[in-house]
């Protein structure tokens, strides 16, 4: 039930009001309509482009328009929204209706409580408290610290509008709704992974703004490629104690000590003891089993990601641990099939149509930020980033890449294994200022980096809407 609150405003207080610069000659502003009562009977959402342009809604978000009807409406002279002046143009004021737009700069999470969630109309001799539910915008979810955290570690999940958060509630319909601790700016807040949570898909937070969700890749395992203990295999050849080949024997406990079991130490002690050399291509390399492996067929990943999927709806994900700051040097090749050097960017290696991505943490648009984890972080890379079906995705005459692609090219080529590794070549780069730049490797000699569970995972993003079209008849 909706409250109403008159006010008569005496005469005195209109200067303070800041009316003294309207025309009083004009008919908007005389005295008859400047008495009259005025109702809201009903606020309507205008969007043009939805199939019902003329919703009647019980709130509104940031930045939308909407159409309030009543009575008496006529001679509105200042509408605040949440306490925020909200400009309107009065053309489109009648008598029993009126055009204003929510301003993005409308205070909600921190407004005065006094005044949130109201609409005031307020004319020369009364005004009209209405009050109606106000929100910031959609909230919306672009990153998870870590998607496969053990029980007790602490999940971080970045978005925006995530002001207020109350509820996560877990693949499996676990749900979380104490310790969240909620960033005043709404830009994340955290949680406590509970024990319990069996099943993989995406993760739903609530808040005042609304519902929203992740990509369904929390907890997910069922496109595991390797995890170092048991699922995936391995493959190592020409193993030598100075070369690059990672085997069984260079695999580490999880350092961080949360259970982990075995993960890649991607440069082990036995060549970080002497350090990698500057202009070093194929410092090491970790691989999959090959092509006489039936898990390096990934038409076996088609149950859970169907091949028509687009790639732009698939990520590779990787979990990675860097206690000490990293930068200035090194980084990692990610290949899909062994057909490539390890020589890094620039290289033939680097070509667009090559299936490689290369992975250099400690460059954040265009500047060097060091890389430091507090724990294990996962790493999320869209599929269409590796050079080949980027190319693909954005070449308007090219069909658009699909998980099929991807299996056939594995599928075909001589040695399908899928690896990653360590390189310290020289390489160039732009700044954020949009200049080249060319850095120059040093000898490197930490900090110990540490990897686990590649995998592929659903990477499609939520769209929210209030609102459910209505299905188009016949």
């Amino acid at each position: 039930m909706k409250k109403f609150r008159y006010y008569m405003l005496p005469v005195v207080a209109l200067l303070s009001l800041g009316m003294a610069s309207c025309n009083d000659d004009d008919e908007y502003f005389e005295e008859e309509y400047q008495g009259t009562p005025m109702s809201i009977t009903q606020v309507y959402l205008e969007d043009y482009k939805s199939s019902v342009p003329d919703r009647p809604v019980e709130f509104a978000r940031l930045g939308q328009m909407l159409r309030l009807e009543g009575e008496g409406l006529y001679g509105v002279k200042k509408v605040y929204i949440n306490g925020y002046d909200t400009y309107f143009n009065r053309a489109y004021v009648t008598d029993n209706s009126m055009i204003v737009s929510v301003h993005r700069d409308t205070p909600v999470s921190d407004c005065d409580p006094e005044v949130r969630n109201t609409i005031r109309l307020v004319k020369d001799k009364t005004e009209l408290v209405y009050e109606f539910l106000i929100r910031n915008g959609y909230s919306t979810i672009s990153q998870i610290s870590n998607t496969l955290p053990q029980p007790g570690e602490t999940v971080t999940v970045y978005g925006s509008y995530l002001h207020e958060t109350s509820k996560v509630t877990l693949p499996g319909g676990v749900e979380v709704t104490d310790g969240i601790i909620n960033d005043k700016d709404g830009e994340w807040f955290s949680f406590t992974m509970p024990s319990g949570v069996t099943q993989g898909g995406a993760l739903v937070s609530e808040s005042p703004n609304g519902v929203t969700e992740s990509p369904a890749y929390f907890n997910e395992t069922r496109g595991m490629i390797l995890n170092f203990d048991g699922i995936g295999t391995q493959g190592y050849w020409s193993w030598s104690e100075t070369g690059s080949m990672i085997n069984g024997d260079d695999l580490v406990d999880d350092p961080a000590g949360s259970g982990r079991g075995k993960v890649w130490q991607v440069v082990p002690d036995r060549l970080l003891a002497d350090g990698i050399s500057s202009g070093k291509p194929r410092a090491t390399e970790c691989w999959t089993a090959g092509n006489d492996n039936e898990a390096d067929d990934w038409t076996n990943f088609t149950s859970f990601i169907p091949a028509t999927t687009p790639l732009s709806e698939i990520a590779l994900q990787f979990d990675i641990y860097c206690p000490e700051p990293w930068s200035g040097t090194g980084y990692i090749q990610i290949c899909q099939i062994n057909n490539f050097n390890f020589a890094g960017i620039g290289s033939d290696d680097d070509g667009k149509n090559n299936q490689v991505y290369m992975f250099v943490p400690w460059i954040n648009n265009g500047e060097i930020v060091p890389m430091q984890t507090e724990g294990w972080m996962t790493v999320t890379i869209p599929y269409t980033s590796f050079n080949k079906y980027g190319t693909l995705q954005a070449d308007a005459e090219s069909p658009n890449p699909t998980f099929q692609m991807v299996i056939d090219d594995r599928n075909a080529s001589s040695y399908r294994n899928f690896g990653m590794g360590f390189v310290n070549t020289d390489f160039d780069y732009t700044d954020a200022a949009g200049e080249k730049v060319t850095l120059k490797s040093t000898a490197f000699t930490g900090p110990k980096i540490y990897i686990d569970n590649w995998r592929l995972v659903p990477n499609k993003a939520f769209e929210p809407s209030d609102y459910e079209e209505p299905e188009d008849e016949e």
